[in-house]
């Protein structure tokens, strides 16, 4: 069978983050070091619009999410879209928000990518990093994140495949700053 980059990638990421998952991620184990944080990438902007405080308003052609604070101004944080194929647009609502996720790649996904492992377990190596904010329509989960990513240079470009990525250290602010329920507007 031979082995694409992705798939070594993939198993590599499974043993990384079930080894920390067991406590092995320790200075001299061997392990890579723990991902950075990242930068925050975080400004207050004025923002003009009718949305409520707590509201979170994407613009994917911005690649910029906006947490609306006050009437006319916001947080503008920097983030990541989906690529040609994988962007979508609608009013959404955080589900639920989860620290450091496990994460589990929809079918779809799998099926596109068979190298793909069925679960990534909870930890500071998950592709999903630091926290996670799940994206409901009508009460339904739309399987679409906001979440943090291990790779700072990750953040500013049409890479997910549909979810909206933010640099860890940005994605626990904005995870402090917004409540289960708050509404999500995609442009």
């Amino acid at each position: 069978m031979r082995r694409t980059a992705t798939h070594l990638a993939a198993a590599c990421l499974i043993g990384i983050a079930s080894m920390s998952a067991c406590g092995f991620a320790q200075a001299g184990s061997g392990l890579p070091p723990l991902p950075a944080m990242g930068p925050s990438l975080r400004k207050t902007v004025a923002f003009r619009t009718d949305e409520q405080p707590g509201t979170i308003i994407i613009r994917r052609q911005e690649k910029a999410l906006y947490l609306v604070t006050n009437k006319g101004q916001a947080l503008r944080y920097q983030i990541s879209v989906g690529r040609d194929g994988f962007g979508w647009t609608g009013t959404v609502r955080i589900a639920a928000k989860t620290e450091w996720p496990e994460w589990r790649p929809p079918r779809e996904m799998r099926a596109r990518q068979p190298e793909l492992p069925a679960m990534v377990p909870a930890g500071p190596y998950n592709p999903l990093g630091a926290r996670a904010l799940y994206l409901a329509r009508d009460g339904r989960d739309t399987l679409y994140r906001i979440h943090g990513t291990n790779d700072p240079k990750g953040v500013g470009f049409d890479g997910t495949s549909g979810c909206f990525r933010l640099t860890n250290t940005d994605v626990i602010d904005l995870s402090k700053r917004v409540a289960v329920g708050a509404k999500v507007v995609v442009e």
